[in-house]
């Protein structure tokens, strides 16, 4: 399975103009995946880790080249992640105009919540949040998304075939922030609670 991972996907982060030519995709290895409300363990090759809080689709079906207008055939569960980066090895690696992989690649940084149907759900309106310790730190609407779910599908679907169980992270709106021990993250969809992670 592939991690396929948009940034830059909010318009609020981009208040000085924004660069809507292509969605700008990168992937994370299937080892940088934490489910199941396993606690995240802070590694010891960085002192600055970074979460941002996004929407994530389950894709169900085997496709390449799809049109927009049948990309909605191709996923089926949506929930909240964390896109998790070593923001030390990642200036370094823009500075250096260097690949990403390690800063944001690495093993358990792709966190993600429990799944919940999309048959019942306004993907248009989609509101999800973040809490910290029960105070909430990201709020988002799939509404404020630069590229919608259909037209990442459509786009990314040209360069890689994707296969049942792919995960698609969609980018973060304002909030993300600093990860520190102690931190307990609760994730929500509307008003479901899909994501519960403990930081140690």
């Amino acid at each position: 399975m592939k991690i396929i991972c948009l940034g830059r996907n909010y318009a609020s982060l981009h208040k000085d103009g924004l660069n809507t030519l292509d969605p700008f995709v990168f992937l994370k290895p299937d080892s940088a995946l934490l489910k199941d409300g396993k606690p995240f363990f802070l590694p010891d090759f960085s002192s600055n880790f970074k979460y941002e809080g996004e929407l994530v689709f389950h894709i169900n079906r085997l496709g390449k080249n799809i049109s927009e207008r049948f990309a909605h055939r191709y996923y089926d569960k949506v929930t909240v992640g964390l896109d998790l980066a070593a923001e030390d090895i990642l200036s370094h690696a823009k500075e250096h105009g260097l690949p990403w992989d390690l800063s944001k690649g690495f093993d358990s940084s792709a966190v993600i919540g429990d799944f919940i149907p999309v048959a019942n759900l306004n993907l248009e309106n989609l509101r999800f949040s973040l809490n910290i310790n029960k105070q909430t730190v990201q709020r988002g609407n799939a509404n404020e998304m630069v590229w919608s779910i259909d037209q990442i599908i459509a786009y990314v679907s040209r360069f890689y075939t994707l296969k049942i169980g792919d995960l698609i992270f969609t980018g973060t709106p304002e909030g993300a922030g600093k990860l520190d021990i102690g931190q307990h993250f609760d994730g929500f969809i509307e008003n479901n609670q899909v994501l519960s992670l403990d930081i140690r």
